[in-house]
């Protein structure tokens, strides 16, 4: 606000109109790319399409969707980011609510071992997993790669609900009770809908960190089960020149999570800033 009242609301909004110009030059870049053709790149870079709109066309992405393995790998990556989304914030919010508010043996020392597996690095996990993945034959497969990016994101995900959920006042659930609801009612029709901006924050956070994944997949998946991300390397490092193919690619990566931030952008702007004014 100081600020403002320095530079003005006109000087604060230029600079926010550049600031936002600057950060969408790279995506515009990526998309008229991705509409040119090979013999186009070869010619110049995307910004001659400014003046030259006859080179763009959607051809590479129907040509993209006919590749059997492009098209494999977008829909396997939508079965991995989705159930690992859903399950996780699930089953967090189950166990932040019993957490926050159930009474039970050894409740402090359970949460303490979850907050305590936050530290544990990702990268400690993968050889033994993928042995137990192995014994139990889920290497290489979908379920694999969900049930291990489920496993990784539920310690933060049970602190942040857990957290969240003990914001809520004690009377309106004491009230609830008093009025013959069950904790089961008490879950869905009270603490659901009061927690909708932290579960949407969590959504977005779990949805974009495992969509974006290529570590876990480079390692629990093979070639029936990568996701975009191994198939996009992969291109890459058999056609690194092939930018035709690789700019709609990426794009079709980069703009499903851009949809999603965006469709669930006013409960993540609730869900931040929870807790952060008295």
């Amino acid at each position: 606000m100081k600020l403002t009242r320095w530079l003005g609301n006109s000087v604060v909004q230029a600079f926010l109109v550049v600031v936002g110009l600057i950060w969408i030059t790279p995506l515009a870049g990526l998309f008229l790319s991705s509409l040119r053709s090979a013999r186009d790149h070869a010619d110049g870079g995307w910004w001659t399409a400014l003046t030259s709109p006859g080179q763009l066309s959607f051809d590479n992405y129907t040509e993209l969707l006919g590749n059997s393995g492009m098209s494999q790998a977008f829909w396997n990556t939508v079965l991995i980011s989705v159930p690992s989304t859903v399950l996780v914030v699930g089953i967090a919010a189950l166990a932040g609510y019993a957490f926050a508010w159930l009474e039970f043996p050894g409740r402090d020392r359970l949460f303490l071992l979850v907050v305590a597996l936050l530290v544990v690095p990702m990268q400690v996990g993968l050889l033994p997993v993928a042995k137990l993945f192995g014994e139990l034959g889920l290497f290489g497969t979908i379920p694999g790669v969900v049930l291990f990016h489920v496993a990784y994101g539920l310690p933060f995900a049970v602190f942040l609900l857990r957290n969240y959920f003990a914001e809520i006042p004690r009377e309106m659930l004491e009230a609830a009770r008093m009025d013959g609801g069950t904790e089961w009612r008490i879950f869905f029709q009270l603490v659901l809908p009061v927690g909708r901006p932290a579960l949407a924050s969590l959504g977005i956070f779990q949805f974009l960190w495992v969509w974006n994944d290529m570590l876990v997949a480079l390692l629990f998946a093979n070639a029936s089960s990568q996701p975009l991300t191994v198939q996009l390397q992969s291109q890459i490092r058999q056609f690194g020149s092939n930018i035709d193919v690789l700019a709609p690619g990426a794009f079709l990566s980069l703009i499903v999570p851009v949809v999603v931030f965006f469709a669930f952008q006013r409960h993540f702007v609730q869900g931040v800033m929870a807790g952060s004014v008295k």
